[in-house]
This record gives structure tokens, sequence and C-alpha cells, in this order.
């Protein structure tokens, strides 16, 4: 396997309050875009070719990776004038595709951090002789997922949309967004409209006798879907929970790029993240955080697992946890901002404006 397709799809509007102008992948995550970590990842289990999909915004995406060879890869672009939906993107850049009809093509979501074993999916592939193999994950609760159940060969026997009911959770593999197709199967699927591989590619080809294997890989699984899920996802990376050739320099608990100042009292733990040009204060504790390039957290402020924009301030004593203060936003001295809060960018939040705390 030489190729593969990179799926990066919708526009991250979980995040929309970070920034207006730039799309997920491109948020950096353990010091650089979330899509490098995919792509280095690749290129480290043989990748050379990979067609980079997308449905918006390739010129945030080409300009940054250009023709890959910084990467040791051969990157194209392939940008859709309207939405296709999964299974529709993979058949909109077939034409790019330089593969034989029976050769494997990697497949993988740009919204996915996994520690999945690349050269194991396409073995299975292989050995099997499968039409297509999904990379397949467990979860505790599966009820957000559609279940992939499989035979003792693991063999897939169905696509099972969200369970509503217990007794509809027939097992807890879901599909985790990796595949292996045999190049022809590719070209099956319709050109020129939307198509899900979830719900028609997949229980289509299941329908007319296709061979879909499916390979369980428990290992890091983490869809970046929220922005506590990227934050998460981007101190893991730094703590080597989630692997990646990508993280500039060793793993710890803190990754401080080169041009950022951090005060020698500072307390950064759990993964946090300081990019270029930050400046962290006397005092503050950081754990599990991203602060993003030119942000300034000012003395005794307490940031825990938040995301924090470029260039943004947070004053004095201010106090976030599960945050997402959105680039050029300041967050005055003596503030409390709890789970689930979203600050605009550009907005203003004056000195002791608000608060979380109980009165007991």
């Amino acid at each position: 396997m030489t190729e593969a397709i990179l799926l990066v799809g919708g526009k991250g509007t979980r995040l929309r309050p970070l920034t207006v102008n730039t799309p997920k992948p491109m948020v950096p995550a353990a010091g650089v875009p979330f899509l490098t970590h995919q792509l280095a990842r690749a290129r480290a289990a043989g990748v050379e070719h990979i067609v980079l999909a997308t449905s918006y915004l390739a010129e945030v995406f080409e300009p940054y990776f250009g023709d890959g060879s910084a990467l040791g890869l051969h990157i194209e672009y392939v940008t859709e004038e309207e939405p296709l939906g999964t299974g529709g993107a993979i058949r909109n850049v077939a034409a790019r595709l330089h593969s034989g009809p029976d050769e494997p093509v990697l497949i993988f979501n740009g919204d996915i951090l996994t520690g999945l074993d690349i050269r194991a999916l396409v073995a299975t592939h292989e050995t099997t002789g499968a039409d297509v193999c999904l990379h397949l994950t467990r979860v505790e609760d599966p009820r957000a997922y559609g279940l992939v159940p499989t035979d003792a060969t693991g063999r897939v026997t169905a696509f099972l949309e969200k369970p509503q009911t217990p007794e509809e959770i027939v097992t807890d593999q879901i599909n985790a967004g990796a595949y292996v197709f045999r190049r022809s199967v590719i070209d099956t699927i319709p050109a020129g409209r939307p198509v899900s591989v979830e719900r028609e590619t997949f229980p289509d080809l299941l329908a007319t006798g296709a061979h879909l294997q499916g390979m369980v890989d428990s290992t890091y699984w983490l869809d970046l879907g929220t922005p506590q899920a990227f934050v998460r996802g981007s101190a893991d990376l730094v703590l080597g929970r989630a692997p990646s050739p990508a993280v500039p320099g060793r793993c710890g608990d803190r990754l401080v790029l080169p041009t950022a100042r951090v005060a020698p009292d500072a307390k950064l733990t759990g993964g946090t993240v300081v990019g270029d040009g930050a400046h962290i204060g006397e005092g503050a504790r950081i754990t599990g955080s991203t602060i993003l390039s030119g942000a300034v957290v000012e003395p005794g402020a307490v940031i825990t697992d938040s995301l924090i924009g470029a260039r943004a301030h947070i004053g004095e004593r201010t106090v976030l946890s599960g945050a997402v203060i959105g680039d050029g936003a300041v967050v005055g001295p003596d503030n409390e901002l709890r789970e689930g809060v979203r600050v605009w960018c550009d907005a203003k939040i004056p000195a002791g404006a608000l608060r979380f705390s109980s009165d007991q």
C-alpha cells in the first residue's frame, strides 16, 4: 500500500468560537496543525501518495502543506463544489489514485486521533481477501454510534444505526473511521451525488455479497468532534498516550514552543501546550490545556482543560475550567468560567464580571 485518501469534512462548527477563519484540522494540536499528525502517521506506515479530499477552505491546507515533500509525501488536493458525504468524497477523488484495481487504498477521517496500527489493518485486508477492511474499536457506551457486529472470523455481518433500546445494543464495536478499500470497489460508488459510506456504501456492499472485514484495534482512539475532545487529544499527544511522529520535541508533562515565555514559578502539567509567542505569568497554574500563539496568561490565573485562542488575554487570578476562549478575546482579572463556556473572538469580559462558584 502506497497511497491514501484523507477525508477532511464539515466546518468544525463546534470549535467556531475559537476562530472563524481556520478549519479544525489546522488548529494546533501538540504544537502543529492536527492534520500534520495524520499525515505523519500515514507516512510512517509506508504511504507515499495522499489525496486530501475537502469540501471547504482548500486554500488553507495547500499553502501550508504544499506538495507534501516536507513530510516525505506527495499530496494532491481535491475540493468538492458541494458536500458529497464520506462515500461521495471518496468517489470524487478516484481519478487521482494511481493504484491498480486489486491494490489497497487507505482511507481515513481527518477528525479522528488514533493509535491504529495501519500496517496491521492493511495486512488484515490482504490476508483475508476482503473488498473493504474496517478499523473497529470498542466503546463503553455505543448509543451515540452506529454498531458494526462481526462473526467469529471478523467478517462484518451488519451495519446498525444508533441503538435506541438496550435490546438493540448487540455489540460494543463501532466504525472507527479508517478503512482499506480494494481500489476497484471505489469505482462502484455512485459519482456526482452525496453518498454516506455508513448508510449506503457499506450496507449495499453487504447486500451484494461483498466481503467486508472488521479489525478490532482497541488502542488509543478519540473523536475530536468537540472542543473538550480536541484539548484532550492535544494533551494526550504531548503525554505520549496518542502516538505521533509529528510532536515537536520529547513527550512529557508539557510542551513549550521555542518563542514562548513561561515564568519560572508557573506550573504547567497534564500535557499542556504553550504556543509560540505566548506568555505565562508568575504563579499561573495550567493543566491539560492548549494555549495558542501570542496568548497572554497573567499571574495567578488557573486554567484547566481549556483552549485559549491566539492573542487572547487571560487576567490575573481568573479561573477557567473546560473553557474555549476565542482568538483575541480578553477575559479580565478575577473572573471564573466553568465547563462549557465559549467566549467568542475579540470579546471582552470586564474584571470580576462573571463567576460560577457556589454561594455555599
